[in-house]
């Protein structure tokens, strides 16, 4: 050391020096850039905490974490709106305090499973008294370790789920029935073409046939009258013998029935062709308001007209329904369908037949009922296919239904058959009705 003070220094001991200095100097670089790196890393750990935050807060379903001791670790926001407390006062407390007693065991079962996942409907206690019911999901929550730290439970209302099941279960079942009432329309109208062409074809055989009848019968009378001309004459030894060999006096009765039952048969031919050739509905009338009061009473008597005795038929009809459509169509409907009743209570000891007309909404609606058999629940999805019947052999054609279906549904609405309330069967025809002012 100098005499003044000062410290002098050798020149290893300055190099040490200048060492420790550069050091000083280095680490405190290495600090400032640790610093650095430090707030960059705060700072993504902030933004990467804000965007859980603001995920969290916009789920709508709840969601809440819990420790191994079912305490509360942390809530999201829709939880919050749920029991009507801030995070901070529910952090800390038991879940089962907040949960309906009622629920509490099944919420400890559902927290004790040690694998997977659990579900389970509880009610939450809320300020003003308990919460909808919700599904709660529980999953395993676990720590750093990967040992078990708890459990993550989310959930929503069963009210909203099962309106969700309901709605996409009742859009599946209307689409499976507008499938099939495609398919049904579509073979209805394969079906229809074909039948119209084949009955078209018919048409004109069957035209030779009914004329040619008919002057079979102006052709029968007239023989018979030249044989009885003949008979009354006195006849040979030769004549009386073949007369009596050919059995002509049993010929000519027997002829007579024989034209009658032929003539009858292919009037009936005529009239099936002619129902066959209405299937096509090539040439669709004009549709105006229909008084439907006035149609079914007359449908009604020339049904019975054409079966008396068959049965009583009972009318509840309300007045001033009215359909938009083709009269004359909508009267061979019912026409149809209380004919078929007839039929059916035909062998009943106390035959009972119930037409009624209504006006549903936008819709007038004609029932025809009877207390007959029945149709079997097996064949109901039949009896609106072309040529099915359920009658005896030459008591029908199976196309009275059929051609009432296409007619109903050409007019825009629907036809069901089903079993009565009181057994027997029911159709109920829907047609648009008219509008209030048409109506009115």
């Amino acid at each position: 050391m100098a005499r003044d003070g000062t410290i002098t220094l050798d020149g290893d001991q300055e190099r040490v020096w200048i060492e420790v200095i550069d050091k000083i100097d280095e680490v405190y670089s290495d600090l400032l850039r640790y610093e650095s790196d430090l707030e960059r890393k705060n700072t993504a750990l902030e933004e990467a905490q804000a965007f859980i935050a603001s995920v969290l807060a916009s789920v709508s379903d709840i969601l809440v974490v819990v420790d191994e001791r079912a305490a509360v670790v942390q809530v999201n926001a829709a939880f919050e709106r749920l029991v009507g407390e801030g995070e901070a006062a529910l952090v800390g407390r038991s879940l089962l305090d907040i949960v309906d007693p009622q629920d509490r065991r099944a919420l400890v079962d559902a927290l004790s499973r040690g694998a997977g996942t659990g579900e389970v409907e509880v009610r939450f206690r809320t300020a003003t008294g308990l919460s909808d019911l919700m599904t709660i999901a529980a999953s395993v929550r676990r720590g750093r370790t990967g040992r078990r730290a708890g459990a993550v439970l989310t959930g929503r209302p069963i009210g909203e789920l099962r309106r969700a099941y309901v709605a996409l279960d009742k859009a599946h079942r209307d689409l499976q029935d507008a499938q099939r009432t495609l398919v049904e329309q579509e073979k209805m109208a394969s079906i229809g073409r074909l039948v119209a062409g084949v009955a078209h074809e018919l048409n004109n055989p069957i035209s030779f046939v009914y004329g040619n009848l008919h002057t079979l019968v102006r052709y029968r009378a007239a023989i018979a009258r030249y044989l009885e001309a003949v008979h009354d004459a006195p006849q040979s030894l030769h004549i009386e013998r073949l007369r009596r060999e050919l059995k002509i006096d049993a010929v000519l009765a027997d002829l007579e029935p024989l034209v009658d039952g032929t003539l009858e048969g292919a009037v009936r031919i005529s009239e099936i062709v002619r129902n066959l050739r209405r299937l096509s509905f090539a040439s669709p009338r004009e549709r105006h308001a229909v008084d439907l009061e006035a149609t079914v009473r007359t449908a009604v008597q020339w049904a019975q007209r054409a079966k008396p005795g068959a049965g009583a038929v009972t009318l509840v009809i309300a007045a001033g329904v009215c359909a938009i459509g083709d009269e004359g169509k909508i009267h061979q409907v019912v026409v149809n369908l209380v004919d078929n009743a007839l039929d059916a209570v035909a062998s009943v000891a106390e035959p009972e037949v119930v037409v009624t007309l209504s006006a549903e909404g936008g819709e007038a609606v004609i029932t025809v009922a009877d207390n007959g058999p029945g149709i079997d629940p097996a064949i109901t999805d039949k009896v609106l296919e072309p040529f099915f019947t359920t009658k005896p052999v030459g008591k029908g054609t199976g196309l009275g239904l059929w051609i009432s279906y296409a007619i109903v549904t050409e007019h825009g609405g629907s036809l069901a058959v089903g079993r009565g309330t009181s057994g027997g069967a029911r159709v109920t025809v829907r047609l648009p009705a008219c509008p209030a002012a048409t109506a009115s």
